[in-house]
């Protein structure tokens, strides 16, 4: 249960909108903690407008993957927090009255904030997940661009004049046609990216005039804890957005289940995406779940580009990404001068200190997820292939690997990795490529190299994809085009524009011609 602090609350209500006029403050997140008498950082959490603990006083521990300091304790809230964040995120519409102007001045504030304190937030990034800092940077700056970009995201909220003449029952009538919020988005973020995807589903639900629970991995909550006290700074109205954390088997039913629940946005594991959709009732619902990225490399492929862009596709973030390349199918013809070309390639991505500017790869999530890469690896060996590079690791430091001859009975050629593994499977032809391609339950990304015009029109028209990159690994940066998948990689997309559709809803106004 929460904390009584009403009287905080009054006072916070008070000041937020004066602190958001200032861009430039010594210190915004005051507000989002304190030290305990050990010295640990210990997080509040953001609730009906107030950054409040819990009465039960349970937390859990927030460690560094890479060094397993203990950097922060984060409220575990229990059932009622995040049944007394669902009636905040209910009661208060504040931000629905906002033009869209004004949210769109929030987004800019929001945006010179966020970049006021980049460094600050790309260190949180890396602390908490492992990753290098330069990818956290990139994150960072990521987020910014999403909130430059929110003029362009606004956009689908013009509506649309629809004349009645077209059609003989409407000739004398015409339609406006309004996209309208939703209400409460419930924005379940995962562990990789915990910045930037928690992000890009807040930044558009509060831009159609939604307001938001926001749950972030608890291995990775303390970024969004930030971002949501930036966007607070920024002149988000109280209660506008609210954060639950703890463990989702504890708390996840709770919102999935509520009838105030108007959406849900997910990302994630296929195996929680399918318990939302079975548990949700009828909400609308965006699931962008795991993904099989296939890279088809044909025999006239540009080797030397392929190499270096599968080791990118398959190693940043130690592969943790959703579209990550999780298997190579290489032509006969042209295997041996490819695994020459890929090995060489991937001994440039040496595991070290997330913290160093030059540092390539990080570290696993944590033991759990290593442990995973360690049974696909050794199945793999176990029923023959060749662990030709890696396949060793350090604690949670898992070196860039490699494994040549890699069969479809193996587990590592259909399950998702998520760790920094290139299976390189031999085909006879293109057609069988795709072929086992599709033969995956998953159909998030794909990627097909090949200098024939013709090869890659009829290639990326046949794999059963949400996308498919030619020449180049799968990446989706800010947004720009959409990003979702097929199959079990989840339903809905995601990306400018197509977020902000997926969090609003039609509603149609028709005027009938009156006589005379």
């Amino acid at each position: 249960m929460l904390q009584d602090g009403r009287a905080y609350c009054t006072r916070a209500r008070q000041v937020i909108f004066t602190e958001s006029r200032r861009s430039a403050m010594n210190d915004i997140f005051t507000h989002i903690g304190s030290k305990d008498e050990k010295g640990i950082f210990k997080y509040n959490i953001l609730i009906d407008g107030c950054w409040q603990c819990l009465k039960s006083q349970k937390t859990f521990e927030v460690r560094n993957p890479a060094t397993g300091e203990l950097i922060g304790l984060v409220p575990e809230c229990e059932a009622d927090d995040v049944r007394a964040a669902i009636e905040s995120a209910k009661t208060v519409t504040g931000i629905a009255h906002f033009s869209p102007l004004q949210r769109l001045e929030i987004m800019e504030r929001a945006r010179v904030i966020l970049l006021e304190h980049a460094e600050l937030m790309a260190s949180i990034i890396t602390r908490e997940s492992g990753k290098p800092i330069s990818i956290s940077m990139g994150e960072v700056k990521s987020t910014a661009g999403r909130l430059h970009l929110a003029r362009e995201e606004i956009r689908v909220l013009y509506g649309e004049y629809l004349p009645g003449e077209w059609v003989e029952d409407t000739k004398d009538k015409f339609a406006i046609v309004m996209r309208k919020p939703l209400g409460v988005v419930a924005a379940i973020s995962p562990f990789n990216y915990p910045l930037f995807i928690a992000a890009a589903k807040i930044i558009p639900a509060i831009l159609a005039g939604n307001t938001v629970i926001a749950k972030p991995a608890s291995d990775t909550p303390l970024s969004l804890i930030h971002f949501a006290r930036i966007l607070e700074a920024a002149g988000m109205p109280p209660g506008t957005m609210n954060i639950v954390s703890g463990r989702g088997s504890a708390i996840g039913d709770v919102i999935i289940e509520s009838p105030d629940i108007a959406a849900i946005s997910f990302t994630g594991s296929t195996g929680v995406g399918e318990y939302i959709a079975s548990k949700a009732g009828i909400k609308k619902i965006h699931l962008e779940l795991g993904g099989k990225a296939s890279a088809i490399v044909l025999s006239d492929a540009n080797l030397d580009n392929a190499a270096r862009q599968i080791c990118r596709g398959a190693f940043r973030n130690s592969g943790q990404r959703c579209d990550a390349v999780s298997r190579v199918f290489i032509q006969r013809e042209v295997r041996a001068a490819f695994l020459e070309k890929i090995l060489a390639e991937s001994r440039r991505y040496v595991v070290g200190d997330p913290m160093k500017i030059e540092t390539e790869m990080g570290t696993i999530i944590n033991r759990k997820a290593a442990e995973r890469i360690d049974r696909l690896v050794a199945d793999a060996r176990a029923k023959g292939a060749a662990v030709v590079l890696g396949g060793t690791r350090r604690d949670l430091f898992y070196d860039a690997t490699v494994i040549d001859g890699v069969t479809t009975d193996m587990s590592i050629a259909w399950e998702e990795i998520f760790g920094p593994v290139i299976p390189i499977i031999e085909v006879e032809s293109p057609e069988q490529a795709v072929r086992l391609s599709n033969e995956s339950e998953f159909g998030l990304d794909s990627c097909v190299f090949t200098e024939s015009i013709t090869s890659a029109i009829r290639i990326s028209r046949e794999l059963q994809d949400g996308s498919v990159t030619i020449n180049a690994a799968p990446a989706h940066g800010v947004g720009h085009f959409p990003f979702g998948g097929n199959k079990k990689s989840g339903l809905g997309r995601e990306g400018l524009k197509y977020s902000i559709d997926e969090l609003t809803k039609l509603h149609t106004v028709i005027f009938a011609d009156l006589p005379g």
